[in-house]
């Protein structure tokens, strides 16, 4: 239908054009919608892993300032895993494979670094814990994942992770059966990787 005039003067809008005008209205309001959402998704993001930090949600281990804790009873394994993403020419991989830990006891290990190329270069790492219930009681006190990282061209360097496993996990039935935890780490290139003449912050050298 298209607008025609009545006997008293007033005006009829087609139907057709009161759809398009609609669907013209609900386009924009979807567009806008999706926007406001992915844009709160960013701005969320560094609150959801502050959250998982704090909870050890989905095999987060948890950060702390220091083990204040007495020594538990139970023995743990815990593995370490090492991975390195596409697009970054380094090496990375743990001095141990493994350790036997009380808990509730302090524990350092170290990573070793080398990077591959021929320009300085820049990373950061992301990790969690498996089984993912046991993120809960692994608790961080320094960890080279908490800072971006720098090496020069074939700069090499070695980084600790201090950790322990709370002994509260004894208490947690779900734990009784879990016997070997593995923490596992991934090293990205940033988005826009650029020269970054810093050295790492921790203890440099050879990794042979």
């Amino acid at each position: 239908m298209t607008p025609s005039g009545d006997h008293d003067g007033t005006t009829t809008v087609s139907i057709g054009g009161r759809a398009r005008r609609n669907n013209r209205l609900i386009g924009v309001g979807g567009l806008t919608l999706a926007v406001t959402m992915i844009g709160l998704t960013y701005g969320a993001a560094p609150f959801y892993s502050a959250f998982c930090r704090a909870t050890g949600y989905e095999g987060t281990p948890q950060q702390v300032k220091a083990n204040t804790d007495a020594e538990g009873h139970r023995i743990l394994r815990v593995g370490f895993d090492a991975n390195v993403a596409p697009g970054l020419e380094w090496s990375f991989e743990p001095e141990a494979e493994s350790i036997r830990l009380r808990t509730g006891k302090t524990a350092t290990v170290f990573f070793r670094v080398r990077n591959l190329s021929d320009s300085p270069t820049e990373a950061r790492a992301t990790f969690n814990v498996t089984p993912e219930l046991s993120g809960e009681y692994f608790d961080k006190i320094s960890c080279f994942c908490f800072t971006t990282q720098h090496l020069g061209p074939h700069e090499s360097a070695e980084w600790p992770v201090v950790f322990f496993l709370d002994p509260a996990l004894e208490k947690d039935p779900s734990m009784a059966r879990v016997d070997s935890i593995t923490l596992s780490y991934t090293l990205f290139a940033p988005p826009a990787e650029k020269a970054a003449p810093g050295r790492s912050a921790d203890r440099s050298g050879s990794a042979g």
